[in-house]
Formats: structure tokens, sequence, C-alpha cells
């Protein structure tokens, strides 16, 4: 038999390496190939998603209130949010709150020279800036910021999202600040809704303070005056049912958020019961 003859076995048991061929097992050449053209593969496919995904997101319009307004899950979360803050005994929280707050704030921002697009900010952020009253009332405005994160998120634009969700977050005395010209914006257009309307409890002898304050309230306006740069909270307050000095005892705080929001936009905050100027 000759030589060749007799390595011909061996050879069939090797494989045949050459060009073309499928390369034998445990080739560490041959794996090393494969897996920098799996690599290869999934990276020109994570380029190709990132590119659908930047697509995706300049393809999604500006925000609008109307967009807001007609999503039915947002509009459920408001219905129970207040819900819930009725079970607790506390003033109207619903869909009456969010549609002035977000008339105020809007027309706060357009009064002070913002452009149409940062005024829809504030309006959407405003009407939603309760919606975590649906979970719970403490942390309220964190939770409502990442409920709203997760309805809108593939509906509005990343930085939009990032401007409301802070709005959202940043609108209560005991953890928020005014980060921004919208969050700003929301403190105001939220603080100033003091009026007997949001009051549910029918008699007198079940008031709390808050109750009192509010029923007391019997119209409540805030005026921007773009030329002097103020933002003044008016309010007429009969004293039959609550005095001034229960107004301050539990809205001092918000009334000193406020003044820090007026700042963030550049303004003075002034604060008037009944004609005289208090602040």
């Amino acid at each position: 038999m000759s030589a060749d003859a007799a390595a011909e076995p061996a050879r069939r048991r090797r494989g045949n390496t050459g060009q073309g061929q499928v390369p034998p097992e445990g080739d560490a050449g041959s794996d090393q190939h494969l897996r920098e053209q799996a690599s290869d593969e999934s990276t020109e496919l994570s380029r190709e998603e990132a590119s659908e995904e930047r697509s995706e997101t300049a393809a999604r319009p500006a925000i609008t209130f109307d967009v807001v307004k007609d999503n039915d899950e947002l509009s459920q979360f408001i219905a129970s949010a207040d819900r819930v803050m009725k079970g607790l005994g506390y003033t109207e929280h619903g869909f009456r709150h969010a549609n002035l707050t977000g008339r105020i704030a809007y027309n706060l921002m357009h009064r002070l020279g913002f452009d149409e697009h940062t005024c829809n900010l504030a309006h959407v952020s405003a009407y939603l800036h309760d919606v975590g009253n649906m979970v719970a009332r403490e942390m309220h405005g964190q939770t409502g910021g990442l409920l709203v994160y997760q309805v809108l998120r593939r509906e509005v634009p990343p930085e939009d999202l990032a401007t409301i969700v802070s709005a959202v977050a940043n609108h209560e005395e005991a953890d928020g600040h005014a980060v921004g010209p919208v969050a700003s914006a929301v403190i105001l257009a939220d603080k100033s809704d003091v009026h007997r309307s949001r009051v549910r409890k029918r008699a007198e002898l079940e008031f709390d303070i808050h109750d009192r304050v509010n029923c007391a309230a019997e119209q409540s306006f805030l005026r921007v005056d773009s030329d002097a740069r103020t933002v003044t909270l008016e309010l007429t307050i009969d004293t039959e049912i609550s005095h001034v000095m229960e107004y301050f005892e539990i809205f001092l705080g918000r009334m000193v958020m406020c003044r820090r929001a007026a700042e963030t936009l550049d303004c003075r905050f002034r604060l008037t019961i009944n004609g005289a100027q208090l602040l």
C-alpha cells in the first residue's frame, strides 16, 4: 500500500480544511472568525435599531394638550386619583383642578413671552401634575412623574418628556423645587387654585382648617404683569368663615415655593387678600 493511500483514512478523520469547506470542530482560529462575524452582525443590527429609534423619535409630533386630554389611560389616572383623594377626605383633585391649573400655567407662560411650545409643555404638565395620587398621597409628585413617563414615552420626544416629568415630580412644597420655567409655571398654577368649589364636605362641623380656608375663598386669580415682571395671587376671603391668619398657617410653605418659582421666571411674587397686599 502506498504512503498516500495509508494516509487517506487519517485525512478523512481530520476532515478537509481546504477553502470553501466546513472547518473542523474545535478549530480555535475558525471559532474566532465566527465570533468576529457574529459581533459584526450584532453591531450592524444595533446600528440599524438605533437609526430606526432616532427616526421614530424625530417623527414624533410636538406635544399638545389635545393629545393628552384624549388619552384614555391618563384620563383614568386623573379620575382614579380624585377617588383616592376623596376617600382620604381631601379637597377636589380631579378634572376641574387639572383643567384649571393647565389653563393657568399656559396663560402664565404666554403672558411672560414664552414660545408656544414651552407654553404647551406647561399646559400638559399642569394638567397631569396630580396623577400620582392614584397610588398614594405621599410622594405623589415623583410617583406621578413615573406614571406619566410610562404612558408618554413612545408619544413624546425625549427632551419634552424630561421637562414634563420633572415638572410633575417637583410641584409639592415638601420635596419639590422650581427646577425650570415649566416646573415653575406648574407650581404657581397649582398653588393658586384655592376656592370653595373644591370642598367636598357638606357640613361645616366636619371642616378641618384646609376645608375652612378653601370654603372661605370666594375668588382667586393669578394676575401676570409682563411689563412689571410680577405674578400676583389675588384672593377674596370671607373672614366670617376663616381668618386670614389661618390661610398663612397652612399655606405659608406654598407661598414661599411660589416666590421661588416666580424668581425662576425672573418675576416677583405678590399676594393680596381682600385688596390688601401681604407679600
